[in-house]
């Protein structure tokens, strides 16, 4: 199988740290390329017709793509357990708050990278930093006993949620008031897969 993925990506990297911690490196390969939302590259269009990354790609089937459904059949395949029937709900819930501060803070990065300062809204910028800063405030209040335990998929989201939160805006300081959930990270992120997959 092949990956189709640039290493700045959160969404790839959640995927990445997945393939390591399931042990899945011998089988898949990773194809990087460069590409933006104005100018997507051609092998993740050939891919994928949203030119979106990650994308995955089988010798037995159509290609998959968005980073949960890539997730979970890499979880099916590799039977990982990354989600376990116990607390499925709950995990699938905590990933999808961890990837919705993704799709804010992505937003909030490409408004200021990808347009001219001039026509750039501070408004858009400070509306998606409300949403992620408002999902992180709930990960530290209701999720943390979500965070303990053997290694879930949640976990994987939440840790490179805030690492591309720290990449792309660190100086909105996010630890400020989430001091457990600070230490959590920081501790997350002392993991092989995490420190293989951070962008240099």
């Amino acid at each position: 199988m092949q990956l189709i993925m640039s290493p700045t990506s959160p969404y790839v990297r959640k995927v990445r740290v997945m393939i390591r911690e399931a042990d899945l490196t011998d089988v898949i390969e990773e194809i990087e390329v460069s590409t933006t939302a104005y100018a997507p590259d051609t092998k993740a269009v050939s891919a994928n017709p949203l030119g979106k990354i990650p994308t995955l790609l089988r010798s037995d089937g159509p290609a998959i793509y968005d980073s949960r459904n890539i997730t979970r059949f890499l979880d099916d395949y590799a039977n990982a357990n990354l989600y376990p029937a116990s607390r499925l709900w709950e995990i699938l819930t905590l990933e999808a708050t961890a990837d919705g501060i993704k799709d804010a803070t992505v937003s909030m990065a490409y408004e200021v990278r990808l347009r001219p300062e001039t026509e750039q809204s501070r408004d858009w910028i400070e509306a998606q930093w409300v949403k992620a800063a408002r999902a992180i405030d709930t990960i530290s209040e209701r999720w943390m006993s979500h965070l303990q335990g053997p290694l879930n998929m949640g976990q994987i989201a939440t840790a490179c949620a805030l690492s591309y939160v720290d990449l792309r805006h660190d100086a909105r300081n996010w630890r400020d008031g989430h001091a457990a959930l600070a230490d959590w990270h920081a501790a997350f992120c002392e993991r092989p897969s995490m420190a293989e997959t951070a962008p240099a």
